[in-house]
């Protein structure tokens, strides 16, 4: 019955009226896919019960490719560390075995870091503080602001990857890069994650010029 129904309808339209027809269906073949997005967005931004925690570590920096001052890797862990949802009135990163003046290149430049971030909330006696309200936050880590510069932070992408990132509360990790010793890479690395952030503070990280 429905066959013969449809025929006899589509005669009866007025010319162009037809084109309403796919535009509809268009419409609803996509609608899935804006429900798709939105949710990713929802689930990124998901609450997290959370305490801060504190956390130290000494990080030296071996690489083949780039140099850097010990002031100049303190100025960029320190940002790094912010984005990464580092606590910032409470945040010291001190210089550590630097050999070079100031501004000049060490051949082993490390960093003391003291800090609290943010941990997912047990809800027992083991938090070790009051629990505050968290979100889990994206974040695109960018050591410099051009791929020229970006490039040749390869070997401390993998760096900050295996021994900085596994102090925070973080989830879909993804780290890109290729790293050839003595050379800037084809390609910028990358490292993307989310981030247990407050939700009653924001804190932009800092970007001084780091020196190298």
């Amino acid at each position: 019955m429905s066959t013969s129904i449809v025929p006899r309808l589509a005669r009866r339209m007025i010319p162009g009226a037809a084109l309403a027809v796919p535009a509809l269906a268009a419409c609803l073949l996509s609608s899935p896919v804006w429900a798709v997005e939105a949710g990713s967005t929802s689930a990124a931004a998901e609450g997290q019960p959370a305490v801060w925690t504190e956390k130290e570590v000494t990080f030296v920096y071996q690489g083949f490719t780039t140099k850097y001052s010990c002031d100049g890797l303190r100025d960029k862990m320190r940002s790094v560390l912010l984005d990464l949802g580092a606590q910032k009135k409470d945040l010291k990163v001190q210089q550590l075995g630097c050999s070079s003046a100031s501004g000049r290149p060490d051949p082993f430049p490390g960093v003391r870091v003291k800090m609290k971030v943010l941990q997912p909330a047990a809800g027992t006696a083991d938090d070790k503080g009051p629990p505050v309200a968290a979100h889990w936050k994206p974040v695109d880590l960018k050591l410099r602001d051009s791929f020229i510069t970006d490039s040749g932070e390869c070997e401390l992408v993998e760096q900050i990857r295996h021994k900085i990132v596994p102090l925070f509360a973080t989830r879909n990790v993804d780290l890109k890069t290729n790293c050839i010793p003595h050379q800037a890479t084809a390609t910028r690395p990358t490292l993307r994650l989310e981030v247990l952030a407050p939700d009653d503070v924001q804190h932009p990280a800092e970007e001084p010029q780091a020196a190298r």
